[in-house]
């Protein structure tokens, strides 16, 4: 079975060759070709909608989460509003647990940058946080929301202006492992094993043979 890509790239709009997007992520080409699978198996019209998203995230089209509408906001790279395949492969490559920390650190700051103003404030945090403990199933006291909220933001905020920066971020994040626990998914590094039905013959792994 031949590759998808060099007839399907050349006649359907959002896709590209998988050799390219595997040099320019953490991916394999045949892990490339694995997501390309599952990227079909999410989209309409060659497109990911953002309530076919959530679905795939959350098992639900209609659950409302700051989390998930950030998360999708920075796939749709193009703002389309739907997420084509080059831009699924590209910003899924930052939770690849290859992908560096500092690419890790600079993704989960525009997470948090909800106003998108280049700095995060007290009460994006906040909302940040909330989000978090909903998507994972969490419920805490106000009281305690609060205090980690004000916590983390005194540790942060290092020239305490009322806003962390992105040096500010990456500073703190590298002393705070925990903020970077979302942003690695383990299935990414043994996609063709996880997914051994999406996994089709590529002229690299025949290539590889001769």
């Amino acid at each position: 079975m031949g590759c998808w890509c060099s007839k399907e790239a050349k006649v359907k709009p959002g896709f590209q060759d998988p050799f390219v997007l595997a040099s320019e992520t953490a991916f394999s080409v045949n892990e490339v070709e694995a997501l390309y699978q599952l990227f079909k198996k999410l989209s309409v019209s060659a497109k990911i909608h953002k309530e076919d998203f959530q679905l795939a995230l959350f098992g639900n089209r209609n659950k409302q989460n700051i989390f998930a509408d950030r998360v999708f906001d920075l796939f749709d790279v193009k703002r389309h509003g739907v997420i084509e395949f080059g831009e699924f492969v590209r910003s899924l490559s930052v939770f690849h647990p290859k992908a560096s920390e500092e690419d890790k650190i600079s993704f989960a700051f525009k997470l948090y940058d909800l106003r998108q103003t280049g700095y995060i404030r007290q009460d994006e945090l906040k909302k940040m946080v909330l989000a978090l403990l909903d998507e994972s199933g969490l419920h805490l006291t106000g009281d305690v929301v609060e205090s980690i909220v004000n916590e983390t933001f005194k540790q942060a905020d290092l020239n305490g202006d009322g806003k962390i920066d992105e040096e500010e971020w990456m500073v703190f994040a590298k002393k705070s492992p925990y903020l970077l626990r979302n942003m690695t998914l383990p299935v990414l590094k043994d996609l063709t094993m996880a997914f051994p039905s999406f996994v089709m013959e590529t002229e690299a792994s025949e290539a590889n043979m001769i």
